[in-house]
């Protein structure tokens, strides 16, 4: 199954949209990103991705409040992600109601540490973030505030080996532009990691690129601005989950 699964990216408990991850660019879309999540899941949408761009920023989770809000007042599958750092971050991410936590830093910093992770905590709640700008495919971190020297394919195989299921993986030029995804990319990763479970994240322009990204293989696509910016609406999100 192919799932398609919106994020909800925080600053100040409030929900914004950035171009390219830039901070600089950060837009306010609403002081009520329950309300947003209450709507995607009228329409039929099981999961969503909830980005902590605060936790992000300074190495732990700070939006708790906003992921216990959504849990509780929603059915949503929330995969929540920002600054998981240590065991106690996973584990009160748990207690506040994520399904599942997304992990990017702490993986690139501390690669044992989230190995470990996928040990204790079970491959189907640990989820892989790796992100790149594919002019090196060196990964960046801390919302893409920082670049690495790690090579994006090493990542991968490291954790493919330990265990790994669940990977999203974003071309950071292309979030939150709508050029489109980076078909190229995400063929490259199936090819070499055949049974990863694969979210492309970044560039989606409308439905046609969920279905292109289904058709090559991939499980999953996390998108944002086009929903915000009205270029797919609930309705064509509805029609798509029919479809699918």
């Amino acid at each position: 199954m192919f799932e398609i699964i919106p994020s909800i990216w925080l600053i100040n408990g409030k929900c914004v949209r950035l171009e390219r991850g830039d901070f600089a660019t950060e837009e306010v879309i609403s002081n009520n990103p329950l309300e947003i999540a209450q709507a995607f899941e009228g329409i039929g949408i099981k999961r969503i991705h909830l980005v902590d761009l605060d936790g992000a920023r300074r190495g732990e989770p700070k939006n708790y409040h906003i992921l216990e809000a959504i849990s509780g007042y929603t059915d949503l599958l929330v995969d929540f992600t920002g600054g998981i750092s240590t065991d106690g971050d996973v584990i009160k991410c748990f207690e506040f109601g994520a399904k599942t936590v997304t992990i990017a830093s702490a993986a690139a910093n501390y690669p044992e540490r989230f190995a470990q992770f996928i040990l204790s905590y079970g491959r189907e709640k640990i989820n892989l973030a790796a992100d790149t700008n594919p002019s090196d495919h060196k990964i960046k971190i801390k919302g893409w505030l920082k670049k690495t020297e790690i090579d994006l394919f090493d990542h991968i195989e490291f954790f493919y080996e330990r265990g790994l299921k669940y990977l999203k993986c974003s071309d950071v030029t292309r979030d939150g532009v709508m050029l489109g995804p980076n078909f190229d990319l995400y063929k490259e990763i199936l090819d070499r990691f055949p049974s990863i479970h694969l979210a492309a994240s970044g560039g989606v322009r409308g439905v046609d690129d969920f279905r292109r990204l289904r058709d090559m293989g991939l499980k999953a696509s996390v998108f944002g601005r086009a929903y915000y910016e009205g270029k797919i609406s609930l309705h064509d999100l509805e029609k798509f989950i029919a479809e699918s």
